[in-house]
This record gives structure tokens, sequence and C-alpha cells, in this order.
């Protein structure tokens, strides 16, 4: 592991490629630490917390929970019913108990790919390790929350996911800050891996706080057949996220599908995008986004999809909904095919509200504030993202009182 920390700290000041620089000495590595806890014994104000981005006490309704909170592990374990079929465990305890995880850790993201990648090699803070076992079929949702519950604390976890062949799971993780938390950095560095025949259903709602800074680095590995929906909902405030997961379609007939719903207020700086290599034969990709930006919130919403093998197909679409004239949304759509026979497409649309829209309503007895909250309503509709009941409900709820308060 020394190498790692070699190359590392040849990264330590390499600003990211997009989104704004951080000074990362205005973050601090003063945390509490947090003795090992049921969800259901945290105090109140962060089960709270953590029920808002779809994370519950109540176990009994999950397969398997990873609870940590700033640097610390507090909560985790697996649900007797799931035993057989999903490991779970920190991402420091899975490196001391099998000597084969060393081959998936640092091998999809580089660790010297910029600051914040050397960061968490350099203080690294546990994340998650998850593994379903061949063949299982997990039929409740696993979840997991990273906490911050510090001022100006940066929390840097490393999180690996293996699906084995033939396995199915969804997962929900939250991110979520302490209401009395006005500064902080976040860091995740995820690893994905996805055998033959396996399918993750993968949904990030982040509830962040207007000065909070956040640097997700994703890469997400598919061998033949293998199926990855990657869900991203964000309805808070937060003074910067910059994000680019990338999905490799290695195997034939894989297939990766991107769904985000971003509502950017305050005087956000969101920079976000997806990234699919359709490597295998028959591959497919989709990318789908739907921003909303109002106040002086500026959001780039990138996506690139490469076609490397000539029966790849794949499609690109981001909607912009502007609500304010101090508001900025760039659509960044970019397509590379590198072979003949290779189909990849894309729609961009940027605009206000309707007029006739907001009129059609209006005759129809709503006011123009409610015309404009359904219009909204409508534009971020979670639906097509086939989440579970509950946290689909749990996500509508969150955007009607998004809606109700523009």
């Amino acid at each position: 592991m020394s190498n790692l920390r070699e190359k590392a700290l040849t990264a330590k000041n390499k600003p990211a490629l997009y989104g704004p620089d951080l000074n990362l000495d205005e973050y601090s590595r003063n945390a509490e630490n947090w003795d090992e806890a049921e969800i259901s014994d945290l105090p109140e104000d962060i089960k709270v917390g953590a029920l808002s981005c779809g994370v519950t006490p109540k176990l009994g309704e999950r397969a398997g929970t990873f609870f940590q909170i700033d640097h610390s592990v507090v909560s985790c374990n697996t649900n007797k019913v799931f035993e057989n079929k999903v490991e779970i465990m920190s991402t420091k305890a899975a490196l001391k108990k099998y000597d084969w995880f060393k081959d998936y850790w640092w091998k999809l993201v580089s660790v010297d790919t910029d600051k914040y990648t050397a960061l968490a090699e350099l203080e690294w803070d546990h994340g998650y390790f998850i593994r379903v076992y061949e063949g299982a079929k997990v039929t409740l949702p696993l979840q997991s929350c990273m906490f911050m519950a510090n001022e100006s604390v940066d929390q840097n976890v490393h999180n690996v996911v293996i699906l084995e062949p033939n396995s199915e799971v969804q997962m929900i993780t939250g991110c979520v800050v302490h209401s009395t938390v006005r500064k902080g950095l976040h860091v995740g560095i995820s690893e994905m891996y996805l055998k033959k025949g396996a399918k993750l259903t993968f949904t990030m709602i982040h509830n962040w706080q207007q000065n909070i800074d956040v640097r997700p680095r994703t890469q997400v590995l598919l061998e033949d057949d293998a199926t990855f929906i990657n869900n991203y909902v964000l309805l808070k405030p937060v003074r910067s996220i910059q994000t680019y997961p990338i999905a490799h379609c290695k195997g034939d007939r894989s297939t990766a599908l991107f769904n985000s719903v971003i509502y950017a207020n305050g005087q956000s700086q969101i920079d976000l995008g997806s990234r699919v290599i359709l490597d295998g034969e028959e591959s497919r990709a989709d990318v789908s986004s739907r921003v909303i930006a109002t106040d002086k919130a500026k959001v780039f919403s990138r996506g690139i999809l490469i076609g490397n093998t000539p029966s790849c197909k794949a499609h690109l679409e981001c909607n912009g909904l502007l609500l304010s004239n101090t508001a900025s949304i760039h659509a960044i759509p970019e397509l590379i095919g590198n072979v003949s026979g290779a189909e990849l497409s894309h729609e961009a649309a940027v605009g206000k509200i309707a007029e006739e829209q907001v009129q059609y309503l209006m005759a129809r007895g709503f006011s123009e504030e409610e015309a404009a909250s359904l219009i909204v309503r409508g534009f971020m509709d979670v639906s097509v993202f086939g989440l579970p009941e509950f946290l689909e409900k749990e996500i509508k709820l969150a955007i009607d009182l998004t809606a109700k308060a523009l």
C-alpha cells in the first residue's frame, strides 16, 4: 500500500478538471469519536436527518445497514434473513479480513486523479464494503448513511461494492449534514464491480447544507449481461458539488442507466455529469438529467457517451428549467463514436416555465403560483426511476415541499 500513498502525495495539490477549486487547509480532522450503536439509539436529530434521505432505524425493513458519522462507523449489520446472501463491513475491516480485497482497491478510480482522491488515501475515514453473494436475489434494500456532525470537518470515505455473478440488489445511500453544521467537506470514492448477470439499482439522496463542499469520485465496471441503474436526487442547497461518475460497459449486453433530478438554489455551484464507455457487444446506456436552477445557482450538466463497438446503442438527455434571471444552466452533451455502426444520440433543452402552460392551468382555477408549482412537480417526476414505492413516496414529498417553497 505504500506505493498508493506515494502516488497520492504527488497529487495532493492537483486541482480537479472541473468544478471550483478548494483550499483543503480550510477543513479540520478534529471530529468527535462515536461509539457503536443501533440507529434507533442515536440522538433524535441524527435519526431525523437520516430519515430525510431514506435511511430508516427500522432495520427489519432493510437487508443491511452501514451508518457512519464523520470519521466513526457507528452501525454495521446484516439482517439475519440475508446473512447468507450479503456481507457488509467497513473497508478498513475488509482490507484486514481478505487478502484478495486489494485486487479491488483503487483499481477503477486512480488515487492520483486529483487532490480529492489523494485526500481520500492520505486521510482515509472508513467507508463501506458490500458484497452480494453469487446468485443472491436480495428482496429488501441495503442502506448506508454518511452523516456529517462536526463543524468544518472533512469526511473522506472509500466504498467498494462487489456483486457476484447473477446477484441482484437495491441500495439506498444517503448523505446528510447536521442542521448546526455550517461548513465541511465530503469526499467519497466509490468503486463498484458488477459480475456477469448482476444487477444493481443504486439510489443516492444528498441533503447537504449551503456551505458544504462535496467531491464524489465513482467508477463502475460491468461484465457480460450486467445492469447498473444509478438514481441521484439533490433537493437542498450546497456550496459546491463536483462529480462525474464513469461506467465501463466492458461486458457484452451490459447496460448502464443514469437518472438525476437536481434542484439548485441559493448560490450553489454544481458540476455533475456521467460518462459511459461502451466496449461490450450490444452494450446499452441511457443518461437522463432534469435540472432546476433558481436564485444565483450555477449548474453544469455534462454527459459523454463513447461508443467503441458497432452494436452499441446509447442516448443522452438533459432538460433544464430556469426559474431566475440570475441562475444559469450549462448543458454539455458529448457523443464520441469510434466505430462505424455505433448508435449514439442526445437531446438537450434549457428554458423557463412556458407561459401557455401557466395560462392553461390558471384557466382551470389554479393561481399563478399553484400553476408554476404543478409544472415544477411534473418536471421533477421520479416515477421513471423505478424506485421502491416507499422511497418514491418520500422523494415525491420532498419535491412537493420544494415546489411549494418556490
